[in-house]
């Protein structure tokens, strides 16, 4: 049986594998030219460069790229210094950068390196998928890990910047806020996120001009209004719980029977008050955090997932042990269906005739967080947590 401990030497490995996988990924548009470089990084490039001249960001571009930009005027800062630079590095750094923080996020929970490290290897194939549409997603899903974080070790006032952060580049970010009754000054926290919140919104107007951002928002709420409304008209978004059951029994149900009782689920999991600050119960809510936002949005697709798989993979190396012959399938099955069926490791027939059609790579993240919403409510948490993990 291996143990935990034996993957601290494969440390190495899990590095190169880790920032191998996406560099290959990205690299591999790049070495063929500029026209393949993916269009995402190019809608990412032009929120900065609409800013600075003050035009749309949420108009179509066709000069420039295809389909439309969808995140805050703040994103324009952050992807300032790539966009600067020529396209074949910028995107190659872009991608690295995403890979680095949520590496650097996963190292700075609360469980030990053995158990990083798993999390990190089980994400990497996933990370990867992440990496050749060069997704924003790895960011996001490392600011919602920083925000538990800093919470947690009483920082927050930077875990307000998180939260915030995430909220105002891409709106996955506000569901940070669940870890908000883990906070032991809940009344700084609120006022460091009004700080930080006036912040971000004043701070894309010094590289443009307070009418121009402040109709941006207002034109970035329109856009997100329209996008809901086609996303469950396509194959390739609604990968969610939403799609599956649009694509699969019910054309026409509406996203509220559905998201309604995810959200009661999801508040129930908050009834075991006394385990507030055991860490085991803390993780499995980080758990179902980075996973709730996926499986029940209709903007998910498949390389969205990275947010979701990092969550399965918490999950996982916070279970009890031993770990059940259920759980092991949950796993493997979320290792197969959601993050090995968008690459040529999985056989194509089924992935063009039954995975994507019917947004099966939602079903292994819905039930993994079905049963982290069972624990919350029925695993027997003692009041010291115990994350001595020895062997799988």
């Amino acid at each position: 049986m291996l143990k935990l401990a034996d993957i601290v030497k494969a440390k190495p490995f899990i590095y190169i594998l880790w920032f191998g996988l996406s560099l290959f990924a990205v690299g591999k548009s790049v070495v063929l030219g500029h026209s393949h470089i993916h269009n995402n990084y190019f809608v990412y490039k032009f929120n900065f460069v609409h800013v600075l001249h003050q035009q749309n960001l949420y108009a179509l571009d066709p000069a420039h790229y295809f389909d439309l930009n969808h995140y805050g005027p703040i994103f324009s800062l952050i992807i300032a210094p790539f966009a600067l630079m020529p396209d074949a590095l910028g995107v190659v750094l872009w991608v690295m950068f995403g890979a680095w923080i949520l590496l650097k996020a996963i190292q700075m929970l609360p469980v030990k390196q053995s158990q990083w490290l798993v999390i990190v290897l089980l994400c990497a194939h996933e990370l990867m998928t992440s990496a050749a549409n060069v997704q924003i997603n790895p960011l996001i899903a490392a600011l919602i890990i920083l925000s538990y974080v800093f919470i947690r070790d009483k920082k927050d006032f930077w875990a307000a910047l998180m939260i915030m952060l995430g909220t105002f580049i891409k709106l996955y970010g506000v569901v940070a806020l669940a870890f908000f009754f883990f906070s032991d000054n809940k009344p700084k926290l609120i006022l460091s996120m009004l700080f930080w919140a006036a912040v971000l919104f004043v701070l894309p107007m010094l590289i443009s001009s307070p009418a121009f951002i402040i109709q941006t928002y207002k034109d970035w709420y329109a856009d997100l209004i329209y996008k809901n409304s086609i996303n469950v008209q396509s194959t390739r978004e609604d990968v969610s719980v939403m799609g599956m059951i649009r694509k699969m029994i019910w054309p026409a149900v509406s996203n509220m029977i559905v998201l309604l009782p995810g959200i009661i689920l999801f508040a129930l999991s908050y009834l075991r008050v006394k385990f507030f600050r055991n860490i085991n119960y803390q993780l499995l809510i980080v758990a179902s955090t980075l996973i709730f936002p996926v499986i029940f949005s209709t903007g998910s697709e498949s390389p969205t997932y990275i947010i979701a798989f990092v969550g399965v993979a918490i999950w996982f190396i916070n279970a009890q042990r031993p770990v059940s012959a259920f759980e092991w399938f949950l796993l493997i099955f979320a290792l197969i269906l959601t993050s090995l069926s968008p690459s040529d490791l999985f056989p194509r027939y089924l992935r063009v005739n039954y995975v994507e059609p019917y947004a099966l790579k939602a079903l292994p993240c819905f039930l993994i967080w079905l049963k982290i919403i069972y624990e919350t409510l029925f695993r027997n948490f003692s009041l010291k947590s115990d994350l001595n993990i020895e062997a799988a």
